[in-house]
């Protein structure tokens, strides 16, 4: 704490030094001493006071409970339940935007991995715990595809096997070829336009996933996090769905 507050100052007095420097001459300028930044550096009194307030409201609503647990939710395994939750999450969301918004249903929705920072243990949820599994400002984008690019995103599954959760869809692959490939349960009519819930990162290419490109990208502007806090609320006890979504068969 004592660190961070005095590198709040440094930072805000190399802010005004910016200003003034190109005022200086350089016969002015003066060489300084070091300072070791170390636990030794004793706090600045009056800008704890002034913050401290501040501090205590946020702790309040960080700590509030917003859901519960029985299980640990992790994002371990290519079915992880912390996975499904958040991929699920993401389609209801999705779905009842388009609904509105776009007078169509979401067909699937599918969010990286690499998005889920950290695991929730069993117990109470607090609202800090959403912010630390999901700290980014993604958003929530809707991408129309047509039925025969969707070729894309399974291929994407088979070459990479990564566990990158989704919801409504079941990719099956043996030995990294694919084997199956199927949304709410049905294979893919080439003739029909899909709607895809995702993240703007991914929408826009971020893990390799380039076959998004291939899309339209449609914007909610509605924050992931933000969704998943909605949704946690709703929710006064998870009970995530362990059903086998990714499937690869022989993965090494």
């Amino acid at each position: 704490m004592k660190n961070k507050f005095l590198l709040l100052g440094i930072a805000l007095a190399s802010l005004t030094a910016c200003k003034t420097a190109s005022t200086l001459q350089l016969a002015n300028v003066q060489p300084q001493q070091n300072i070791s930044i170390n636990n030794e550096l004793k706090n600045d009194e009056e800008f704890v006071k002034v913050i401290e307030p501040y501090k205590e409201k946020l702790d309040r609503e960080m700590n509030q409970k917003i859901s519960h647990t029985s299980v640990d939710l992790t994002k371990q395994g290519d079915n992880s339940n912390l996975g499904n939750l958040l991929a699920d999450y993401t389609f209801e969301g999705g779905n009842e935007w388009a609904k509105i918004n776009l007078k169509k249903n979401v067909d699937a929705a599918l969010i990286n991995i690499g998005g889920i920072r950290t695991t929730i243990g069993k117990g109470d949820i607090m609202l800090k715990n959403i912010f630390e599994v999901m700290p980014f400002e993604n958003e929530v984008i809707i991408v129309k595809m047509k039925g025969t690019d969707l070729q894309g995103l399974f291929d994407y599954y088979a070459k990479t096997q990564v566990n990158n959760p989704v919801s409504h869809l079941y990719i099956e692959t043996k030995n990294g070829q694919l084997n199956q490939s199927l949304i709410n349960g049905q294979k893919i009519d080439t003739d029909k336009d899909y709607y895809i819930a995702t993240s703007d990162y991914l929408a826009l290419g971020g893990d390799n996933m380039k076959f998004f490109a291939k899309g339209e990208s449609i914007p909610t502007g509605i924050k992931l996090r933000d969704l998943f806090i909605e949704y946690f609320k709703k929710t006064p006890e998870v009970v995530p769905n362990t059903d086998v979504r990714l499937n690869f068969i022989g993965k090494k």
